[in-house]
């Protein structure tokens, strides 16, 4: 027996998981009650990840790009938008494939494209 989906509205950036959409909703999935466990489970971690990059980054004599904190951060970051890829709705889906978001993702830092081979600074 297959087990109901209930649609849920969710924003990344205020890391909220709603029943009703509004202006903060970013994208819509449909959740039985283990991925709505597993999405809360995503984004705490995110939040976690999140706080630990936020403590990371004054600290001297730490260069970033050898820093864990931003990786982690990322591979999470990652494992939530695929799930939200995976669950999502077709708007959801062709949303974070117009965004770009899981390719990204996926080449991040200076390996990005955009760095054009060189570091954010092109040193």
């Amino acid at each position: 027996m297959a087990l109901s989906k209930t649609p849920y509205y969710v924003s990344v950036t205020h890391r909220l998981i709603q029943q009703t959409p509004n202006d903060s909703s970013e994208f819509q999935v449909l959740l039985d009650e283990e991925e709505l466990a597993q999405l809360r489970d995503k984004l705490n971690e995110l939040s976690k990840e999140d706080d630990y990059t936020f403590k990371r980054a004054p600290v001297p004599f730490k260069s970033a790009d050898h820093d864990e904190a931003p990786e982690q951060f990322n591979r999470r970051l990652t494992e939530l938008y695929v799930l939200l890829y995976r669950t999502g709705t077709e708007r959801t889906r062709n949303a974070l494939m117009k965004m770009g978001v899981l390719n990204r993702l996926a080449d991040t830092d200076y390996r990005d494209p955009g760095y054009g081979g060189g570091s954010p600074l092109n040193k």
